[in-house]
């Protein structure tokens, strides 16, 4: 579906030169309208709150407030905005956390230019987005092929169940219908082979996609 309005993207990274050469990359789009930079979270939030950004590209090793915190406080001020998350880490902390506070999608800052501009324009046109380095991540290892069949949304969806989210939360996360994570959730549980949500929680676990805390 072809957009009839330029793409808004706020960039957000206490890096002046990251920011600067982000901002100058995005700007040479006639799709993308670059509508702000901040240097932090919350200027970035105040920035937000006036331009209704359609995509927040953000790092998440900031001072004072980071990366993860502040995905919650936009979905709560900007709700309409979706999170896509830019960083050097490829933690599988880093980017289940992301997923499970509302993320909708996570790249690494070494991707070329067009898998920024790939991620950005998924993510903004409702999609989620984990560039090639991430989704390893998440699967490396202990991931069994029952994992790997699953498709990315599948992937976000079972992080989002096993971080103890519920259908409605889930699909107010990833901005879908309740339907739709329902019959993705269906999917899930018959790829995998489970029955219920605790053992959803206990696969996660068991396969290092989430961390136990217990």
């Amino acid at each position: 579906m072809t957009r009839l309005t330029p793409i808004k993207v706020l960039l957000v990274d206490n890096h002046p030169l990251v920011l600067d050469g982000l901002k100058a990359i995005l700007e040479t789009y006639d799709h993308i309208d670059v509508v702000g930079a901040a240097p932090s979270a919350r200027a970035a939030l105040e920035i937000a709150r006036a331009s209704q950004p359609d995509v927040v590209l953000m790092d998440i090793n900031m001072p004072e407030l980071n990366g993860l915190d502040a995905i919650e406080l936009f979905k709560e001020q900007t709700p309409a905005t979706r999170l896509l998350m830019l960083s050097m880490h490829d933690s599988r902390e880093y980017i289940s956390t992301s997923v499970m506070y509302g993320a909708s999608g996570y790249i690494l800052k070494d991707v070329s230019t067009d898998e920024i501009i790939n991620a950005i324009e998924t993510v903004a046109n409702g999609g989620t987005f984990f560039s090639s380095g991430v989704s390893d991540v998440l699967l490396e290892r202990r991931a069994d092929a029952k994992t790997r069949a699953l498709t990315t949304r599948e992937q976000a969806i079972l992080l989002l169940i096993a971080g103890g989210k519920s259908n409605k939360d889930v699909a107010a996360t990833l901005d879908i219908s309740t339907r739709t994570v329902e019959t993705h959730r269906k999917n899930i549980k018959k790829k995998l082979g489970i029955a219920t949500t605790a053992g959803l929680t206990r696969y996660a676990i068991e396969n290092g996609l989430i961390g136990n805390d217990n």
